[in-house]
């Protein structure tokens, strides 16, 4: 009765894996064209990229003629002289073009250029990070799809060997410890096979947020557990440092502070203007006399405005020092990063090897001691830490596989590598 239990439980788990609805196949790169379209953090750095080429244009604005017309209409009025003329309504056209402010807009058009680059590179290190989150997520749902299959599996030879066990119970060669140890394995690996199951809708949820995705729907993925880096030798570190979009925003945004200060101190020169005004006055007159033109340079010179000006000129140089220290600490701390992710890279890439070998020798023990175990030849106890041996060794090496992708992953963010050309 128990081992007709188990088969229908057997049977139940199954049922459930199996799929209820049509599920979506994807591959890695249609995973990554579809995020390059559809992800909100993208658009997000996008749209502050956006902000800032518009301040540059808002800054620049300030280098070209400055026009504005003006319209008032008057009313008639009595004094005790009399009736004033008839009034009319007035206008003007006037301009006014800047001459010179001591450089201080170019310093600001220049610091806007640097916050551009900034805003570009910031949207680079943003891309990589959806680069990672996507490929970690891909890479746990290629996982659970095996997981899944893995843990039938075993909850399969789980139920052989209560069979086995059984059978060896009834016949007086087996004690029944042993054989409800063999009923706790099956329970555990039935346990597993719903485990598994589980985190695979919980793997396609996490990878259809990672497309940027508003609906959720069974998903599945066509790949490989191999890595497109194969290099061995160790690169340059400081350099790729420098090719970080992370290092390189961090220098715009000191440079951008340099321009800044730069324009601060450019607020004590002189600013010159050449003014125009052309209009027609409220009073009627004759034709000939109605347009008034008028034209000159007006100087502005600053004297004194309560010392907010110097310290202005601290600030920036104070922020100035600031970008300078976050620069060196962005250099160390991702120099540190590069360092981390290239050694996990490779320990994650031998590891594979060495489970490989693990699990190629667990399934060679296990089938001489399946063999032994039939004639008599080993005991139960030894002969149940073998098995549970491969069992852990196929989950070591899917595992292990994973692991690698994942760390790859995370090297290849290191190096700021973006979703854009990155379609392995």
């Amino acid at each position: 009765m128990r081992i007709k239990i188990n088969l229908f439980v057997a049977m139940a788990f199954l049922i459930v894996v199996s799929p209820l609805h049509a599920v979506e196949s994807v591959s890695w790169e249609q995973c990554v064209s579809e995020t390059l379209k559809a992800h909100p953090d993208l658009y997000s750095a996008l749209a502050v990229l956006q902000q800032a080429e518009a301040d540059k244009r808002i800054t620049k604005g300030a280098l070209f003629p400055q026009l504005s017309f003006n319209v008032n209409a008057l009313e008639n009025t009595t004094t005790a002289q009399g009736i004033v003329p008839p009034l009319s309504s007035s206008y003007s056209l006037s301009a006014q073009q800047l001459l010179y402010d001591g450089h201080k807009t170019s310093n600001q058009i220049a610091s806007n250029a640097e916050a551009i680059k900034a805003a570009q590179y910031n949207y680079n290190a943003i891309s990589a990070n959806v680069r990672f989150t996507l490929r970690s997520a891909f890479t746990q749902l290629l996982k659970a799809q095996d997981l899944v299959g893995l843990t039938v599996e075993i909850a399969e030879r789980r139920q052989n060997n209560v069979r086995l066990i059984s059978l060896r119970y009834q016949s007086g060669r087996e004690h029944i410890g042993s054989l409800r140890q063999a009923e706790a394995d099956l329970a555990q690996a039935q346990f597993e096979v719903f485990q598994a199951k589980r985190a695979l809708i919980l793997a396609q949820t996490n990878l259809a947020s990672a497309l940027g995705r508003d609906t959720h729907q069974p998903l599945r993925v066509k790949g490989t557990f191999t890595v497109s880096d194969l290099s061995t030798s160790k690169p340059d570190l400081a350099q790729l440092v420098k090719n970080n979009p992370l290092f390189q925003k961090l220098e715009a945004k000191s440079s951008a502070a340099h321009f800044d200060l730069d324009a601060s101190k450019s607020a004590f020169s002189p600013q010159l203007y050449l003014n125009t005004t052309v209009g027609r006055g409220a009073y009627e007159r004759l034709p000939i006399d109605a347009i008034d033109f008028s034209a000159g340079l007006t100087v502005s010179v600053p004297i004194y405005e309560g010392g907010s000006g110097r310290a202005r000129v601290a600030k920036a140089r104070a922020f100035l020092s600031q970008q300078n220290a976050d620069e060196k600490s962005g250099f160390l701390l991702l120099f540190n990063a590069l360092e981390q992710s290239w050694k996990s890279f490779q320990d994650a890439r031998q590891m594979v090897v060495v489970q490989s070998k693990q699990l190629e020798a667990a399934s060679q023990r296990s089938k001489i001691a399946n063999a032994q175990y039939s004639n008599g030849l080993v005991t139960f106890n030894d002969w149940v830490i073998i098995e549970n041996n491969l069992v852990s060794a196929k989950k070591n090496y899917l595992n292990a596989e994973a692991d690698m992708l994942i760390a790859e992953a995370q090297w290849i963010q290191s190096k700021g590598g973006a979703l854009e050309g990155q379609q392995e």
